[in-house]
């Protein structure tokens, strides 16, 4: 269990750039955000590898390229593109975990309202889990605004019907944007939440650094996330509004080490 840091925080500075950035926070353990269709070439897989490893960073999660075009590509009423997409442009993502190291693999999954039901919904994103499965890796849901996983119903529902091998990603900031409680939002969906990102909000603003002027209640969450026997990690992912500079970052993760 650690406090880590995602890529995102330095989006659209280049992957492996954001990578090294990173890593001379201080974070040991990062998430990365593939952005392009180049940064899954082996060479440079391998070489963003290295760039962990010289820095002794482990890579805990990889978030999909094209976050935002799954709905068309996996989740649509078109079933061939389905079929030929998670075999090309969502399978590549293992490959990538491999060599990293990762064992999470983050999904936005489907848009509201979505071409496709629920139920089609659960029986393919299964069979995606199913595949990462096979390769020791865990493909995991992401709750997200505008998305069908913004409901925790829909997240329960979606759990029942995939059983034992379902597993979501939790993000505060996104249940602060869908308007629900983030510790009502984790205790329900508790038992199935392997990953988790955080971030800090008040009354004028949804998304920025922990431990500057927040009002979230870290210590109380982390305890919660205990009794709840989670023993994964926490990723601070925000965005380049969110923080004013490399150090807050390095204050937030020092900060909230101590209330582990």
């Amino acid at each position: 269990m650690d406090i880590g840091l995602s890529s995102a925080c330095f989006y659209p500075l280049e992957t492996e750039k954001s990578v090294i950035r990173a890593c001379k926070t201080g974070a040991r353990t990062i998430e990365i955000f593939m952005n392009a269709d180049s940064e899954f070439e082996p060479v440079y897989v391998r070489n963003m590898a290295e760039i962990c490893k010289s820095y002794g960073v482990k890579v805990a999660s990889v978030h999909t390229m094209g976050s935002f075009t799954e709905s068309f590509h996996l989740f649509s009423s078109y079933n061939r593109r389905y079929y030929e997409a998670k075999e090309t442009s969502f399978k590549r993502h293992f490959d990538v975990m491999h060599t990293l190291g990762a064992e999470i693999l983050v999904m936005h999954g489907i848009k509201k309202p979505g071409s496709i039901p629920d139920e089609e919904y659960f029986a393919r994103f299964g069979e995606l889990i199913l595949m990462g499965k096979a390769e020791g890796l865990k493909v995991c849901q992401e709750n997200v605004v505008h998305y069908r996983s913004e409901s925790p119903d829909f997240l329960c529902r979606m759990g029942e019907y995939i059983g034992d091998d379902f597993n979501m990603v939790f993000d505060i900031k996104q249940s602060v944007r869908t308007g629900i409680n983030p510790f009502d939002f984790a205790e329900k969906l508790h038992k199935y939440i392997r990953h988790i990102h955080i971030s800090d909000h008040n009354a004028e603003k949804d998304c920025f650094v922990p431990c500057k002027n927040g009002t979230f209640d870290f210590k109380k969450f982390f305890d919660l996330m205990k009794s709840c026997n989670y023993n994964g990690d926490y990723i601070i992912e925000l965005y380049e509004s969110g923080y004013d500079n490399d150090k807050e970052l390095t204050f937030a993760l020092n900060e909230l080490k101590k209330l582990l």
